[in-house]
């Protein structure tokens, strides 16, 4: 079972907005070294465990595909340090950073930028934060063996309990986004209700 409040309060939101560019950041602790969670993030065959099948050729220049999601162009590479990417077009940027934690932890810091938010203000973020927040989960999971060797990342994410995590996450982001100013009332709690509409359909506001 997922300890679902223990998972999102692992997690630092912060939303951000500069002119119409809107950045979501996260961090989060996980209990294995740099080089550990590094190539989990990067080691396709890794990946597929916990996240999604990627394709493409997977260096600076290059590009990628992840199975059913978002594609995009690799611009820098520092491992086992950082590594930043377009996602989704050219002007959606992610950057992951990883640092050294308390003994043989990591502390995983995630940038994502958008400079074509697609709602106004800070509210763009409730279309990204519950989507990595998942993805956050599932490499918590893994890195830390609950994570079964069958297990269908795919699948996980439609069982009952991830839908209730990501209820969870998106009442988290609103509350974040309320925070930081970036937005009216309006337009955060229009894009609250799509946002719940796509990852927890039977909630409501």
């Amino acid at each position: 079972m997922i300890d679902i409040l223990e998972h999102i309060n692992a997690v630092q939101r912060e939303v951000s907005r500069t002119g119409e560019t809107v950045t979501v950041l996260m961090r989060r602790s996980y209990q294995a070294d740099p080089a550990e969670v590094w190539d989990a993030l990067t080691d396709p065959e890794r990946m597929r465990r916990w996240f999604l099948p990627v394709s493409g050729d997977l260096k600076v220049g290059g590009s990628f595909q992840l199975e059913g999601n978002a594609g995009g162009e690799i611009l820098e590479c520092d491992p086992p340090k950082r590594f930043k990417v377009t996602f989704g077009g050219p002007t959606s940027l992610l950057e992951l950073r990883l640092l050294p934690g308390t003994g043989s932890s990591t502390d995983l810091e995630l940038e994502h930028s958008m400079s074509e938010a697609p709602a106004p203000g800070g509210s763009g973020a409730l279309w990204v934060g519950p989507g990595w927040d998942g993805a956050l989960l599932g490499l918590a999971l893994y890195v830390s063996g609950e994570l079964p060797e069958d297990t269908d990342p795919v699948k996980m994410a439609d069982s009952p309990e991830v839908i209730a995590f990501n209820e969870q996450s998106v009442r988290a982001w609103i509350e974040d986004i309320r925070a930081s100013g970036t937005t009216t009332e309006e337009d955060l709690l229009s894009a609250a209700k799509i946002s719940l509409s796509q990852y927890a359909p039977d909630a409501e506001l």
